[in-house]
């Protein structure tokens, strides 16, 4: 498929996992992509495998807590590869704690990282979609908005993710640009993988016991995220907006 031919797109958080799946899949049909991740080197990676596959990917490093440094890179992606259509925002961290166990830091950082982030690349991108009267963002939520224990802070902040995306859709959907969210259940990633390693589990155990609890009886893997956020980004989607869509395997 070429659904994203002549499209230019940006997914943060692309080093690995879930970021990285989606700039593969998006480059696989068609788009030239950033791969933004906390440095250059970092995303380097996801980069050399997309190009390896005939792919178009640049890699750029930037803290995309910062408004600043995200409106400094996302002029340099426009002035590389053209244009910017397509915005991702899956950068994002855990703190896993108990409540009355979580330093305010734990809070904050999560809240910023992955919540604060997703304001400041829709705020900077939304400015060339509007002048050009077209545009895409897809955001990553959680299962875990709807409350999970030790996750006050990210749960929070995916929860956010839902509110910002409801809004941002009302508001931009005037200049033809469409905002969705994507709500994972549990994902194999490196990020679930430090999460069992922190409970003193191994990736393997801590899968399983998640499956159980599916009713599919597996986790999900990063592509089938990918195939989602490429979805919402298509023209496919093109009269969808506002939703957060759970992919969890029917867990409820």
């Amino acid at each position: 498929m070429t659904r994203f031919a002549g499209k230019v797109a940006v997914v943060t958080g692309a080093a690995q996992g879930i970021g990285a799946a989606t700039a593969a899949r998006l480059a696989e049909e068609g788009a030239a992509v950033a791969v933004i991740d906390l440095t250059a080197e970092r995303a380097q990676a996801t980069v050399d495998a997309i190009t390896a596959k005939g792919g178009t990917a640049r890699a750029y490093g930037c803290d995309v807590a910062d408004h600043d440094a995200v409106e400094t890179v996302f002029a340099q992606v426009v002035a590389d590869l053209g244009a910017l259509h397509i915005l991702v925002n899956n950068a994002g961290i855990t703190r896993d704690n108990l409540f009355f166990k979580m330093p305010k830091s734990d809070w904050d950082a999560v809240l910023t990282v992955n919540l604060t982030s997703a304001f400041n690349c829709s705020h900077v991108a939304q400015a060339y979609m509007v002048k050009q009267k077209y545009g895409k963002i897809v955001s990553l939520s959680s299962r875990s908005a709807l409350g999970n224990r030790g996750q006050a802070n990210y749960a929070a902040a995916k929860a956010g993710i839902q509110g910002l995306t409801a809004t941002l859709a009302i508001e931009l959907g005037p200049y033809n640009v469409n905002v969705n969210a994507v709500a994972p259940g549990y994902i194999a990633t490196p990020m679930t993988a430090a999460t069992a390693e922190r409970v003193g589990a191994s990736a393997e155990d801590h899968q399983a016991l998640a499956a159980e609890r599916t009713p599919l009886r597996r986790v999900g893997l990063p592509e089938e995220i990918a195939a989602v956020v490429a979805f919402l980004a298509s023209e496919d989607a093109s009269y969808v907006s506002g939703q957060t869509l759970y992919v969890n395997g029917g867990a409820r």
